[in-house]
């Protein structure tokens, strides 16, 4: 099979995370060609490990003008000098643009989609939701990376004869690290690997660490647009946090960051079927995450839930895994069996057996 997939760019998160583990998965055995279209190719970390482990690479351009509708031509032309088997697209702006070229220009290849959130703000604007829903429908199968997302979505679109749910997954293995034991421990450190966006709410969790004693710290991990950025660093500035705050950036040492902290955090407004709740789960460290959808799923029974947008539940939940080393330790056995279940070999197989079946392949 020649199979594409297509998204915005190798920024962090968790689209782009699932891209840089699966394509070199589903090219192994050699008898699929897997190639990846960025609409911006800007060089990113995640760019060069795809091209390091020998994945075909196509960019439209090196400017962060994703939703520009010359992007959409682009495209059209792109499609009608490529054949493919599968089109396989990521993220609103490739979700769109890709249908509307297909208008215009080339039909072959099996279309399809994956939705990585369980909401968007699209749904909520009127005048947004008619072109969503025509999106949406032109897709022959769409993909969701939890439950949650798939009700969401068959609510929203009123169809369910062509959504499924493949959860995402991460090489369990690269995370996986002893129970640390936190006895008689006098510092902490508090980490949260998030895109710095909206709707991972850095914020809640920086007033958490106000709330917190003086020997508490927080590494915020991760990279996104300049304006989150610096409106998550006026956040800190003005809660009188700068020497308390690592703001690490974008890093390929994820394993090793986890590792070293005490507690592992993510504060979202909502998520899909977050890879990094998954990792966090699987570092041998407690995760805390905020009751809503796309985590509540993944880690209650497991992990840690505080009420969302709750600065004082999710401070007291901190503190008390740190005070008591017996949870602590309970909360990590439990997380771990839960990622467990999640291992990327898991994704693989099951979106194989989706485009075997698309293409009429035994």
């Amino acid at each position: 099979m020649r199979i594409l997939h297509v998204i915005t760019s190798l920024y962090t998160g968790g689209a782009e995370r699932l891209i840089v583990d699966l394509l070199p998965r589903l090219s192994l055995d050699g008898s699929n060609q897997v190639e990846l279209l960025l609409l911006n190719g800007v060089e990113t970390p995640f760019k060069q490990l795809l091209i390091q482990k020998g994945i075909k690479i196509h960019c439209m351009s090196m400017t962060n003008d994703v939703y520009n509708p010359r992007k959409m031509f682009a495209v059209r032309r792109f499609l009608s000098s490529h054949h493919y088997d599968i089109i396989h697209t990521h993220n609103t702006a490739c979700q769109l643009f890709v249908p509307l070229a297909r208008l215009f220009g080339s039909h072959e290849g099996v279309l399809l989609t994956t939705e990585h959130s369980s909401a968007n703000r699209r749904r909520s604007h009127w005048w947004l939701q008619w072109l969503d829903k025509w999106m949406y429908s032109r897709y022959e199968f769409i993909v969701c990376i939890a439950d949650k997302a798939k009700d969401n979505l068959e609510a929203y679109t009123g169809r369910r004869d062509n959504i499924i749910t493949i959860n995402n997954g991460v090489d369990i293995n690269r995370f996986i690290h002893p129970i640390k034991d936190i006895s008689g421990q006098d510092s902490f450190i508090v980490t949260m690997v998030a895109a710095l966006r909206i709707e991972k709410d850095h914020e809640t969790l920086l007033k958490a660490l106000r709330l917190l004693p003086q020997n508490y710290r927080l590494r915020i991990v991760g990279g996104g647009p300049h304006e989150v950025a610096d409106s998550v660093k006026n956040v800190c500035h003005q809660l009188g946090l700068d020497d308390r705050v690592d703001f690490m950036g974008l890093r390929q040492d994820i394993p090793d960051i986890l590792e070293q902290s005490d507690i592992n955090v993510l504060s979202s407004h909502w998520e899909g079927l977050s890879l990094s709740s998954i990792e966090g789960m699987a570092s041998g460290r407690p995760f805390i995450a905020s009751d809503v959808d796309g985590l509540r799923e993944m880690v209650g029974g497991a992990g840690v839930l505080f009420k969302h947008g709750d600065d004082k539940d999710l401070a007291g939940k901190i503190m008390h895994l740190c005070e008591h080393p017996d949870e602590y330790r309970k909360v990590v056995q439990r997380c771990q069996e839960k990622a467990r279940q999640y291992d990327i070999s898991v994704t693989v197989n099951r979106y194989l057996d989706l485009y075997k079946r698309l293409c009429n392949i035994k």
